[in-house]
């Protein structure tokens, strides 16, 4: 389904041109020419954002923004102006405003702006209908390609193996390739197997029959009856008991199970996903995995890269955790931002979830700023400065640098890290699109 956008403007051109710009883009445009049109089109029709110009005649883009604030506090609203105001620009913030831009507007980061708040990939797949993402953040190249493979095996009912570090997004991948497998309409019924004592792991996955054990009063059907013509998520497969591999091997062989204290076979029809972040490999290899079940469950494998490897997905994941609660809407300070970006996140999406928890539970302020990050966050990009102070030493240069060479430095570290993409280069460097655009130009860099 298209993301619909409203513009708001009472120069046609400008309205005209924006409209244009977002349609080719792949996205259902409406229009209107003042405040008192926008109220009407919102009363009655879904929109997913509105860009509106400030000033213009009766009710300005920011008493607009006010109105909609009360009447959809969950609406994105993007601000344009003619007037570098930076009054204007903090009251829109305040208000709730996702950003601030300036006419002539640069019309990359018009379509930059709202792609990224409304998670829409600036090169989305064919192969991937964008009503099948939502609620997903995927702006990195690498975490697109894994979507593109698990929607591609998401239609049959082969076994996928899901790799990754903890915390990286495997169950988000599980769930994305259930929902769109043709077994939606079923249950995916999501297993710790790392949760579960080891007693007691066999009669949650197989079920059990009344007076099986001590405490067996009732009958139980188990993980997988549950899971019956939908999907059973296994995580952390590599914790399960050595002597508890042979039961799942045949189940997953014959697709019938034998509950605990029960001789009788009971038939199964589910699809099975199984995650770890283990190296099955070598768990093999040093016998605490069974090579026989290893090679049933790797018939798809997806790796699912950490979150270090694609920071390009930090700032849109971070927003929308940081919004995640939708009673109000947040900022994060482009100095924020660059501390987000630097950080390692060693616990991966589950890390930088917590840290927006931590800033929506302890900051109160519409915008964030470094100081309101987690402490550990702040450390790590403290620690990122000396580091290179304590790099292999280099041979003294002849003269001294100048201010340019410096710049120059940092604009084509920024792009090689971020691969050429502007709009996260800026994000990197602490300043706008159009920020970074001008110094290209201006420094001759191609």
């Amino acid at each position: 389904m298209k993301r619909s956008i409203l513009v708001v403007d009472d120069e046609v051109r400008y309205r005209e041109l924006y409209a244009r710009v977002l349609r080719d883009a792949g996205l259902e445009v409406l229009e209107a020419e003042n405040a008192a049109d926008a109220l009407d089109l919102l009363s009655h029709e879904p929109l997913d954002m509105i860009v509106s110009d400030v000033r213009m005649p009766g009710e300005t883009g920011l008493d607009l923004l006010r109105r909609v604030r009360t009447e959809k506090p969950e609406l994105p609203f993007l601000l344009v102006t003619a007037y570098a105001d930076v009054r204007e620009a903090v009251d829109a913030l305040k208000l709730g405003a996702v950003d601030y831009l300036a006419k002539p507007v640069d019309l990359d980061e018009l379509l930059a702006a709202v792609r990224d708040t409304l998670g829409v990939s600036a090169d989305a797949d064919p192969e991937i209908p964008a009503g099948s993402l939502e609620g997903i953040v995927a702006a990195s190249p690498a975490m697109r390609s894994v979507l593109r493979d698990a929607y591609r095996v998401a239609p049959s009912d082969a076994t996928v193996l899901l790799t990754g570090e903890s915390g990286s997004g495997k169950e988000v991948v599980a769930q994305f390739i259930h929902r769109n497998s043709a077994r939606r309409d079923k249950p995916m019924v999501p297993v710790n197997c790392a949760a579960i004592a080891p007693a007691l792991l066999a009669s949650e996955l197989f079920g059990h029959e009344r007076g099986a054990f001590t405490g067996a009063v009732n009958k139980r059907n188990g993980y997988f009856r549950e899971a019956h013509e939908g999907t059973l998520f296994l995580d952390e497969i590599g914790d399960m008991p050595l002597e508890l591999q042979p039961s799942l091997l045949r189940a997953t062989e014959t697709g019938r199970i034998t509950p605990v204290g029960s001789d009788k076979e009971t038939l199964i029809d589910c699809r099975l996903i199984a995650a770890t972040n283990h190296d099955l490999e070598t768990d093999v290899a040093e016998g605490r995995f069974r090579q026989d079940l290893y090679y049933r469950l790797n018939v798809i494998t997806i790796d699912i890269p950490p979150l270090r490897q694609r920071p390009e997905d930090i700032p849109p994941l971070a927003r929308a955790f940081l919004n995640k609660d939708k009673t109000e809407a947040r900022r994060l300070s482009r100095a924020a931002m660059q501390v987000l970006v630097s950080h390692p996140w060693p616990g991966n999406v589950r890390e930088l979830a917590n840290a927006m928890a931590h800033v929506r539970l302890l900051s109160q302020t519409d915008v964030i700023l470094p100081e309101h990050l987690p402490p550990a966050v702040r450390k790590s990009a403290g620690k990122a400065a000396p580091a290179s102070r304590n790099a292999e030493p280099q041979e003294a240069p002849a003269q001294p640098r100048t201010l340019e060479q410096h710049e120059i430095e940092a604009v084509t570290t920024a792009l090689k890290q971020t691969k050429g993409n502007r709009t996260h280069a800026a994000q990197l460097l602490g300043i706008t699109r159009r920020g970074l655009i001008y110094k290209l130009k201006r420094l001759g860099i191609e």
